[in-house]
């Protein structure tokens, strides 16, 4: 160092004192041999001589503030809080001056070092190593979920396969489900958990409903005609029984080969569910929006339902499709109750074909536990995808088995109308509506026979025409003026306010005016709506003298007119 300086020989020293620090740090770290410099004899221990615990500090780390594992550098206190932003030393300010001091005294603050090339080498392979250790995680990661999927799969496919044997196989006829209509047999068993936890039916199950579905994925049109349980059939060795006795002999087998004869079609794929799965597939969907045609009142079916526009949820759709009973004074509850379960059907449809992913998914997973099909979980995605964009409003269509009811040997059957249902076929064949036109009772508002006008669609039975309040309830009509036809008039204006009516005669035909009577104060509001639409009439509160079954009677004086008469009278 001669020649030199003194100032700049006393840089240079400091110079290789640090450089000589920092390589002894990097080399007690790595298995390379420490360099000789010149002027020093100090020897570096290899690693293998020292072990280096990861919660050690180097030399430099404990200098420049870099804290490994959870040691706190030496001379420090350790943070008070969890949420301090200091980790260990911090640094000397840059804005300090040269000639400045801290309160240990007067102290030059030097600037911060470069890092060495030996350092820097070493820091980019710690880098390379935990860069390999996150891949080879996440190569974990993808494999386990792989894994994971093809059980996840595996498991759906043995679900929906459950109970599908080599008799039901060979009685399917197979078709090209992705460019042709085809026929499917739908089935719903009344094999619900609450009937097999009471043990009262056994091993063998009666089909509670059953509809014959055409679909075509070409023209995505989908239809659906329910056919009556109690349906009088030949069943060869068996026969005469009522269709739903099918499953109960030899299964899904026969059920398919008796409605394939019957029908006269070829069926090519089936699928059964059973009522729990209805509740849980709504569910699934995150509810259904459903027009309930009216009021349900009915503690076998499940509770109680109002009528209108809704969200229907699980346990609500089931009240919906069980409900027969609350039918019983207006017809065959088969008949409504098979109505209401298409309906659900398709508002299920609808919602399914609508979702996202994610949604689809669970709903597939949930029908996987309730329904048996001969399907292939590729073949239900791949329909399902090749109906997105169905119209469930105009090309959905749906009908009953038209039947008349039979007593025979004290048991109620149900006997097909050859005629009529051939026809109903034909057209369903040809990919027609099953009815020309759409059917719906007038006094419950159940859509029997929707031909695809898409008049339904957002109705709500809760709202009658004029955009009032859809009543329920009943009312006695008595005609008390001796008009012909003056009964049929007025119970017309009723119903079409949603009552049901019960019409005859009164004791006489001698009364001047048009009563309106009710049995309770709480009734006044309504009583005198019914008073606005019939358009005259005295309120009368029933103190006993009146009999009469229902909510209201309404006896028809002297001042009665019909709708269309008062009105020119008005205009007059």
């Amino acid at each position: 160092m001669r020649g030199l300086h003194p100032r700049v020989r006393a840089c240079h020293n400091t110079h290789m004192d640090y450089k000589r620090s920092n390589e002894s740090d990097y080399y007690a770290h790595s298995d390379a041999r420490a360099p000789r410099h010149a002027g020093t004899e100090r020897r570096i221990p290899s690693r293998s001589q020292t072990p280096v615990s990861r919660y050690s500090r180097t030399r430099s780390q404990e200098q420049y503030g870099e804290s490994v594992g959870r040691t706190e550098p030496r001379g420090f206190d350790a943070p008070t809080s969890r949420t301090s932003r200091s980790f260990g030393a911090q640094r000397p300010s840059a804005r300090t001056s040269r000639g400045g001091a801290d309160d240990a005294g007067a102290s030059r603050v030097s600037p911060t070092p470069r890092m060495s090339r030996q350092q820097y080498v070493a820091r980019q392979a710690q880098k390379r190593k935990k860069l390999v250790v996150i891949v080879a995680a996440a190569l974990a990661v993808v494999l386990f979920a792989g894994t994971a999927a093809f059980g996840y799969i595996g498991g759906i496919f043995g679900n929906f396969g459950a109970g599908v044997d080599d008799d039901l196989r060979n009685v399917l006829v197979e078709t090209d489900m992705a460019n042709e209509p085809f026929y499917m047999l739908l089935m719903g068993t009344d094999g619900s958990a609450d009937r097999d936890a009471s043990g009262d039916f056994g091993e063998s199950y009666r089909t509670d409903s059953i509809m014959l579905a055409r679909i075509d994925p070409v023209d995505k049109q989908v239809t659906l005609v329910s056919i009556h349980r109690d349906t009088l059939v030949d069943m060869g060795v068996y026969g005469q029984q009522k269709l739903n006795a099918a499953h109960a002999l030899e299964g899904p087998s026969l059920s398919v080969e008796v409605v394939s004869k019957m029908a006269g079609v070829p069926i090519s794929h089936y699928a059964e569910i059973n009522f729990d799965g209805f509740r849980d597939v709504v569910n699934a969907l995150g509810g259904i929006e459903v027009d309930v045609p009216m009021t349900i009142d009915d503690a076998d079916a499940g509770g109680h339902l109002d009528a209108g526009l809704q969200t229907l949820n699980g346990d609500q759709a089931l009240i919906l499709c069980r409900a027969r009973h609350a039918y019983d004074e207006m017809g065959d509850g088969d008949s409504y109750r098979a109505a209401n379960q298409r309906l659900v059907l398709s508002a299920i449809a609808k919602k399914l074909l609508s979702s996202d992913i994610v949604t689809m998914t669970n709903s597939v997973q949930t029908l996987s536990q309730y329904v048996t099909t001969d399907l292939s979980l590729t073949d239900i995605i791949g329909l399902a995808q090749a109906m997105q964009g169905l119209d469930t409003s105009t090309s959905m269509y749906t009908a009953m088995e038209p039947t008349t009811s039979a007593y025979i040997d004290n048991i109620w059957y149900e006997i097909t109308d050859e005629e009529a249902w051939t026809e109903m076929m034909r057209r369903v064949d040809q990919g027609l509506p099953p009815t020309e036109e759409d059917i719906v009772d007038e006094t419950s508002g159940t859509i029997l026979a929707d031909s695809g006008t898409g008049q339904f669609d957002g109705r709500d039975s809760s709202l009658n025409a004029d955009g009032s309040p859809r009543r329920s309830g009943l009312v006695t009509v008595r005609n008390g003026n001796g008009i012909n036809g003056a009964g049929d008039e007025a119970s017309r204006v009723i119903q079409a306010m949603g009552y049901q009516v019960d019409s005859g005669n009164a004791d006489s035909f001698d009364y001047p005016q048009t009563l309106v009577i009710y049995g309770a104060s709480a009734q006044a509001e309504l009583a005198q709506e019914l008073q606005g639409k019939l358009g005259c009439g005295t309120l009368v509160l029933n103190d006993g003298t009146f009999a009469f079954d229902g909510d209201f009677l309404v006896v028809l004086g002297a001042d009665w007119q019909a709708p269309a008469a008062a009105s020119n009278q008005a205009t007059a």
